[in-house]
């Protein structure tokens, strides 16, 4: 395994509150995640939820035929998994990793667990569903509605937003299969892309050569979404440098409660949504203490 990444790359861990990142930092599993990882089947019950810190994992619908189509992407802004703590117990969907990297894992019933005993838990959690409702809806329409040309600058976008530089490692037949479309479509619209110095391709690798032009290319589909996540969850947080417990194998806690402390988990809270919370909503990231 390569050298641990800092939990706290994540955007909704990096968003817990103090007293929950005390309880969580205990339970959470450093994970490589390998290039087509499954990491849930559609009918399979889900034992781990993942919050990718540099990896990204692709949702996807299958059908009968065995093709799939692309519905949605996680990466350090999220967590795959879901239906743990909404009580689905399986999803329709698969979820593989997309692009290699790291993350963190936590079992089933500690998410569970944790959703019912945290108000602030739960909030950030709804409102991320949220925002991963909206990516699915907006895609739906998108691979309706748009040209080849604006769903391949989207997914670029979509992938960028989830990396920490300008290259995205992806085969146009990989892309194709995302996007549910031809892999004949795809070489003709990055070929176009690439006339027009937005993007070089070479041997899988895509790099971004203007942004701002991919933008202007695509659809409203990635402005919309990417909106809706900002607007919903807390922004990225900065930069903290990894603990050293986590480089030497996560044998040490990242923090170290004061002697004889202990940590007293509240009882189960009333489900039920209430309007004074929502108004509160989730520690901003400034609120957040970090190692």
């Amino acid at each position: 395994m390569a050298c641990p990444e800092d939990p706290k790359s994540n955007r909704l861990l990096a968003a817990l509150m103090a007293a929950d990142w005390q309880h969580w930092r205990r339970h959470l599993e450093n994970v490589d995640l390998r290039l087509g990882q499954v990491l849930h089947e559609p009918g399979r019950p889900l034992l781990h939820a993942y919050f990718p810190t540099s990896g990204i994992v692709s949702l996807c619908h299958l059908v009968s035929s065995g093709a799939s189509c692309e519905i949605a992407v996680v990466g350090n802004e999220g967590i795959v998994g879901t239906t743990l703590f909404l009580d689905g117990g399986t999803t329709t969907s698969r979820g593989s990793v997309l692009i290699a990297g790291q993350g963190f894992r936590i079992g089933a019933q500690m998410i569970r667990d944790e959703f019912e005993r945290s108000d602030s838990v739960r909030f950030l959690l709804l409102r991320y569903t949220q925002a991963l409702a909206t990516q699915i809806a907006q895609t739906a329409a998108c691979n309706r509605h748009h040209t080849i040309d604006q769903q391949v600058c989207g997914w670029l976008l979509h992938s960028l937003d989830r990396l920490r530089g300008s290259e995205v490692v992806a085969t146009q037949q990989l892309i194709a299969s995302m996007l549910g479309v031809r892999r004949e479509s795809v070489t003709e619209a990055t070929g176009r892309l690439q006339a027009a110095e937005l993007i070089h391709c070479a041997r899988g690798h895509i790099s971004v050569l203007d942004r701002a032009g991919l933008e202007r290319r695509s659809c409203e589909c990635h402005a919309v979404v990417k909106k809706e996540y900002d607007r919903l969850l807390p922004q990225e947080p900065a930069a903290h440098p990894a603990n050293a417990a986590w480089r030497a194998g996560m044998t040490q806690p990242l923090f170290t409660a004061p002697r004889g402390t202990k940590l007293q988990p509240r009882g189960k809270t009333d489900r039920s949504f209430q309007r004074s919370g929502a108004r509160a909503g989730p520690a901003s990231v400034n609120s957040v203490s970090t190692p």
